[in-house]
C-alpha cells in the first residue's frame, strides 16, 4: 500500500519540484538558440573581386558556417565591391552581403529601391584608403593626381566612390582632371607603372593583392598620405562622409614597404546587412558564428581580429536584425 505524504513532506515535494523547473527552463533557455535544430537551406552572401578582402573573408566565413550549419548551403557571390553589394540585397539579389558604413548611408540617402529594407547584423571592421603609386612616383600629395592616370575603382563599387569624394576634396574633378580608369585591386597592382600612374583602394589590412606586390619587391610601390586637413574637407560634402575619420595605416600593415613609418589617410566601417525579411532564428544563428570565429578567421584576415561583440552591434545607419538583436541580448552581460 501506498504511503500518503505528510502535509509538510508533499509542500516540500512541490517546492523542490517547482525549483527543478526552473532551473531546468533557465537552462534551456541559456542554451536556445544553439540546443535547437540548426536552420537549413540556401543563402547568397554577396562579396567582392577575389583579390579583396571581402571575398576573403567570406570564404573563411562560410567554412565557419558549415560547421555550425552543415545543411545551409552558403552560396559566395562575386561583386565589384559596397555599393552593389548594398543594392543586390536591398533588391533581393543576395542575402547577406558586407558593405562599407557610407555605401550603405549612400544608397538610403539616395532612396534607392529596397532601401528601407535593409538590416544590419555586426559592424565589422574597418576599410584603409589605400593610394598607391610606384616607388619613383613624383606624386606626393593627392593634388599631384592632377592629369595623371589614375584607377579610381570599379563602377558600383566602394573604392569609385570613395575615391570621387577624395579627389573633390583636393578640388580635382574625376572626370575632367584625370585620366580615370576602371581598374581593382585584382588588376590595379598589375598595370601599376604600367598603364597607371597611381590607383586607389579601400580595403582591410593588410591586401592580399598589395601584400603579394610586396613580397617580391621592398621597393614595389609606395603610398601617398592624405592628411587629416583633406579628410576635412572630404567632411564638409556633407552626407554620407561623416562616416569618414581620419586616422594611419599602423606601420605593421605593410612592413617591407612602410619601413616602420604609419601612413595618414582614412577609414569607414565595414557592415555586414540584411534585409528584414530574412528568417531571424537563421541571423540569430548567422550572427552568433561571425562573432564566435573571429579569432579563427583573424588568424588568416588580420582586420577581421578587431570584430568584438561589444561594438558589433553599433550598425548605424541601419537598423539592427530582429534575429541579430536577439543574439546579442542573450550575451549581454
Amino acid at each position: 500500500m501506498s504511503r500518503t505524504l505528510p502535509p509538510i513532506g508533499r509542500r516540500r515535494a512541490l517546492q523542490g519540484g517547482a525549483a527543478s523547473l526552473v532551473v531546468l527552463g533557465l537552462l534551456l533557455w541559456w542554451l536556445r538558440p544553439w540546443a535547437e535544430e540548426p536552420p537549413a537551406g540556401t543563402i547568397r552572401f554577396s562579396t567582392g573581386t577575389r583579390a579583396g578582402v571581402y571575398y576573403e573573408y567570406g570564404e573563411l566565413l562560410r567554412a565557419e558556417i558549415d560547421k555550425d550549419m552543415p545543411d545551409l548551403n552558403v552560396r559566395l557571390l562575386t561583386s565589384a565591391g559596397s555599393q552593389e553589394n548594398v543594392r543586390d540585397v536591398a533588391t533581393g539579389d543576395a542575402d547577406f552581403a558586407i558593405a562599407a558604413a557610407d555605401a550603405v548611408a549612400t544608397y538610403k540617402l539616395g532612396s534607392g529601391p529596397g532601401a528601407g529594407r535593409l538590416r544590419g547584423v555586426a559592424r565589422l571592421y574597418d576599410d584603409y584608403v589605400q593610394l598607391v603609386v610606384p616607388p619613383d612616383s613624383d606624386i606626393r600629395s593627392v593634388a599631384d593626381l592632377r592629369g595623371k592616370r589614375v584607377a579610381i575603382g570599379l563602377p558600383s563599387s566602394g573604392v569609385r566612390l570613395i575615391a570621387n569624394g577624395v579627389l573633390n576634396a583636393a578640388g580635382i574633378d574625376p572626370e575632367k582632371d584625370i585620366k580615370p580608369s576602371s581598374d581593382g585591386i585584382d588588376t590595379g597592382p598589375k598595370r601599376l607603372g604600367h598603364g597607371l600612374d597611381a590607383f586607389f583602394w579601400s580595403g582591410g589590412l593588410p591586401t592580399d593583392g598589395l601584400s603579394r606586390l610586396a613580397r617580391k619587391s621592398a621597393s614595389a610601390f609606395r603610398f601617398v598620405p592624405i592628411d587629416a586637413a583633406l579628410v576635412a574637407k572630404l567632411h564638409d560634402q556633407g552626407g554620407a562622409t561623416r562616416y569618414y575619420r581620419a586616422t594611419k595605416m599602423p606601420e605593421s600593415a605593410y612592413p617591407t614597404i612602410q619601413r616602420g613609418d604609419p601612413v595618414p589617410t582614412l577609414a569607414v566601417s565595414n557592415l555586414l546587412v540584411t534585409r528584414n525579411d530574412m528568417d531571424p532564428r537563421l541571423t540569430e544563428w548567422l550572427t552568433r558564428t561571425v562573432i564566435d570565429s573571429r579569432d579563427g578567421i583573424g588568424a588568416t584576415v588580420h582586420s577581421a581580429q578587431l570584430v568584438d561583440v561589444r561594438t558589433a552591434i553599433y550598425t548605424d545607419p541601419l537598423k539592427l536584425h530582429d534575429g541579430a538583436r536577439r543574439y546579442y541580448t542573450s550575451v549581454k552581460p
